[in-house]
């Protein structure tokens, strides 16, 4: 999955030889247009969308806690924070 900027016919066929998919919207000036899942590309975004809320929280990029248990509690909360809005 990528955006436009991705979009090119020897990463298409790179992405196709080794049996995927890809989900690569095409560029507006490209001749031949390509089916893309649109549902998978809007599940992408929502992702990306997300890790961007996640670094408002200071304490989650900066990597304050040490032990990687309670990285993942931080995590866990500020995904329930962020859920709950």
């Amino acid at each position: 999955m990528g955006d436009k900027g991705y979009d090119s016919d020897a990463l298409v066929q790179t992405i196709e030889a080794r049996g995927m998919e890809a989900v690569i919207p095409p560029r507006s000036n490209r001749t031949e247009l390509r089916k893309v899942d649109w549902f998978v590309y809007k599940e992408r975004h929502l992702i990306e969308c997300f890790f961007n809320k996640i670094k408002h929280y200071r304490r989650i990029f900066s990597r304050y806690e040490k032990t990687a248990r309670n990285d993942i509690g931080m995590l866990r909360f500020v995904s329930a924070l962020i859920w709950l809005r």
